[in-house]
């Protein structure tokens, strides 16, 4: 069996049922770089990255994400349109199809584990058909020393087939692509969408529900970052809401970008081994930690090159959704081993395109643990066909489609760790200010930076009537003064210049945020039902 890599060992993935196969196992980065390029696979750009298009899906596909109901999953996971139940026969009868047609083909094989921490940490083992979707679980995968790969033996098994096409009449798929999950096998099996995404989601799902389950420990789809007083902030956040930008901060150290836990021992460690970050727009002078990680050994998805190979970050020609994935290493202010102490303040990041709710508000604990199960961000005009004006989006725990649990579940663990770590909790719209989208304008990067500091240096006042205005729509607390931020650009109605047109909007939103808790209401307690927006503006 050939290995183009003589410094890693052979091995066999007869016992996965792929058989004959040319096994290039553990390649570096630049191996597999330098691959994608021999298949024409890929494009080097002028940055010293390569460049892929991932084909037909360009993003993740939630309606075609399955969890196969067995023993395990029946009675605990929340069946539902995101969590869609697959049967385990048709999932093995599908299993034996992917790996029979990675048969006698050349596939790329990586053991990575994740969790950083060593009390949390699982193996994992990648098959993929390509080789820049194994690079991209070396990017975002914990890459293990020598010595841990003697005698690697893989808890869980990720095969990813991006040119296997299922057919949904045989196979119980609802489309050609799919990613599906078995707890019983503890396979995570991808196929029919080259969208890299897709992997580093299946696999994150799944630690979703082994970590509150067996672990006693919280997952979060968040950011965090370190202080040089050993102060973490965690960030949450929906896509395009500023997660990755907002806690890559050079004054912080970089715990991750997008993937925690919070342990029983209150911890707070990454999935991760590296960041996967959006890049439209992307500036060097803007985000220059994530401009300069993008080097030889960063895959970048779907951008647009000049004849030079020069990146247009601003072109979305193929789609909104340009990526980039790239290992931790690639930047110089990291928390070594991504584990940090108890958090001291959360972020739940917005891009509320209506306008209305206020840059920066301090939440009580019912509103936390409302906003948090609500998971509130908005679609813009323009992005999907259809929408000609701003609508609310709502993501339960601000990372729904990779929730197994009830949202309540989560919900409720956050609130109790936020209860014993006496943690502040903070909204953040970073959205459109001064008017909905179409009208206002997006909330300056440089005014949300400033609020985000004033906080973690302690500098927005005392919780007083002095120092904050209670928002009369949605009862949040919002600070009078803050420093390096305009003060009229602290109360959204003021930037607007005329109330009747605010009001009108404000309570178009929180109606759209009652009748999506209504799906709640049935599993939460008053308590968390107090946290919602007021019916009446005084």
């Amino acid at each position: 069996m050939a290995v183009a890599n003589p410094n890693t060992k052979s091995i066999s993935l007869e016992q996965l049922g792929i058989k004959n196969a040319t096994v290039r196992y553990q390649l570096t980065s630049d191996e597999l770089h330098d691959a994608t390029l021999a298949k024409n696979q890929g494009e080097e750009t002028s940055l010293g990255a390569i460049n892929v298009k991932t084909g037909e899906f360009t993003g993740r596909s939630p309606k075609d994400r399955f969890i196969v109901k067995d023993d395990i999953t029946r009675d605990k996971v929340w069946w539902s349109d995101i969590n869609v139940a697959f049967d385990a026969d048709k999932f093995d009868a599908l299993y034996d199809k992917v790996v029979d047609y990675l048969s006698n083909k050349e596939v790329y094989v990586r053991d990575s584990f994740i969790c950083s921490d060593e009390n949390y940490k699982m193996s994992v083992r990648a098959v993929n058909e390509y080789p820049w979707s194994n690079m991209f679980v070396h990017n975002m995968f914990i890459r293990p020393t020598s010595e841990e790969l003697e005698g690697f033996d893989p808890e869980w098994t990720v095969v990813n087939a991006p040119g296997f096409m299922a057919d949904p009449e045989v196979d119980g798929t609802r489309q050609h692509n799919f990613a599906i999950l078995n707890f019983t096998r503890k396979v995570a099996l991808v196929g029919g969408t080259g969208y890299t995404g897709e992997i580093k989601k299946g696999i994150f799902s799944a630690l979703n529900f082994i970590l509150p389950v067996y672990k006693n420990t919280l997952p979060m789809h968040c950011s965090a970052n370190v202080g040089k007083d050993g102060d973490t902030a965690i960030f949450f956040g929906l896509s395009g809401t500023g997660k990755t930008t907002l806690s890559t901060d050079p004054n912080r150290a970089l715990i991750g970008d997008d993937e925690h836990g919070w342990t029983a021992e209150n911890t707070i460690f990454n999935f991760e081994g590296g960041c996967y970050a959006k890049v439209i727009n992307l500036s060097k002078e803007k985000e220059p930690q994530i401009y300069d990680a993008i080097k030889k050994g960063a895959i970048l998805e779907n951008v647009i090159l000049d004849d030079q190979g020069n990146v247009d970050f601003e072109d979305t020609t193929i789609t909104q959704n340009t990526r980039v994935s790239y290992p931790l290493y690639h930047i110089d202010n990291i928390v070594e081993k991504s584990i940090g102490k108890n958090p001291k303040n959360i972020f739940f990041l917005t891009a509320d395109a209506f306008g209305v709710l206020p840059p920066i508000s301090k939440l009580t604990p019912s509103q936390a643990a409302y906003h948090f199960i609500s998971g509130y961000t908005a679609k813009v005009a323009g992005t999907e066909a259809g929408v000609d004006e701003p609508l609310p989006s709502f993501s339960a725990c601000f990372g729904a489609p990779f929730m197994p649990l009830h949202p309540t579940k989560y919900a409720e663990m956050l609130s109790k760790k936020m209860q014993e770590a006496g943690v502040n909790v903070w909204l953040v719209n970073t959205g459109w200010t001064g008017g909905s989208y179409g009208i206002g304008r997006r909330m300056p990067l440089k005014y949300t930076r400033a609020m985000i500091t004033a906080v973690l240096e302690g500098k927005l006042g005392d919780y007083t009537y002095e120092d904050y205005h209670i928002h009369s729509v949605f009862g949040v607390a919002q600070p009078r003064t803050c420093p390096g931020v305009p003060t009229e650009l602290l109360s959204p109605r003021a930037t607007w210049n005329n109330d009747k047109a605010y009001y009108d909007t404000a309570f178009k939103l929180s109606n759209a945020f009652r009748e999506n808790f209504k799906k709640f209401e049935e599993f939460a307690n008053e308590e968390i039902r107090r946290g919602g927006p007021q019916r009446y503006a005084y």
